[in-house]
């Protein structure tokens, strides 16, 4: 039994996991291995000295910071946005800040940018910066804007090109597959 901590993924999938009858551990893979390969096959003490190399040791950070992200650098004050670091200042000025003070530091826009991966502040088609001029938070001028949107997806869903708009962007060309041929049949 794999035992592992309350909202954490464990190391190992158990569902993928299991005993044969002669003593081994077998993984059963995700997805196979380019040879074909579908499992892999441990003693059980081999399968729990790996098992055991994938835990950290205690009391140790999982992320480690060379150059001037080091803990220990000068430069680091200059290069992080708390400006702790050598030489920092931070814990003996440190004065008391409200809420919204702390919070300020970021824009929503940072925040989108830093959770979800979202850069609203560059242009899509230009790669420019972009200015907002409006957020809008009355629900109600929501409902209206995405009910009008709604209205326009219909349109194009009635159009005549509707499953090729609806389709993503292609990322790679399709595959290729090796033509059939009745003569293999014949053989």
């Amino acid at each position: 039994m794999l035992i592992h901590l309350k909202d954490r993924r464990p190391a190992v999938s158990e569902k993928r996991l299991s005993l044969t009858s002669n003593g081994f551990v077998r993984y059963h893979l995700k997805t196979p291995y380019r040879d074909g390969t579908t499992g892999v096959l441990f003693e059980s003490l081999d399968f729990l000295a790996r098992l055991a190399a994938l835990v950290p040791r205690p009391r140790v950070n999982l992320t480690r910071f060379h150059g001037v992200f080091a803990p220990n650098s000068k430069y680091r004050i200059h290069v992080t946005p708390a400006r702790r670091g050598k030489g920092s200042q931070y814990f003996l000025d440190k004065e008391e800040k409200t809420p919204a003070e702390r919070h300020a530091a970021m824009t929503w826009a940072q925040r989108l940018k830093r959770v979800f991966d979202i850069d609203i502040e560059i242009c899509n088609a230009c790669g420019g910066p972009v200015k907002i001029i409006a957020s809008i938070e009355d629900p109600v001028v929501i409902n209206k804007i995405l009910r009008h949107l709604q209205q326009q997806e219909l349109k194009v869903i009635r159009s005549p090109l509707a499953p090729f708009a609806l389709l993503p962007q292609g990322r790679a060309p399709p595959v290729r597959r090796p033509p059939q041929s009745d003569w293999l049949d014949n053989l």
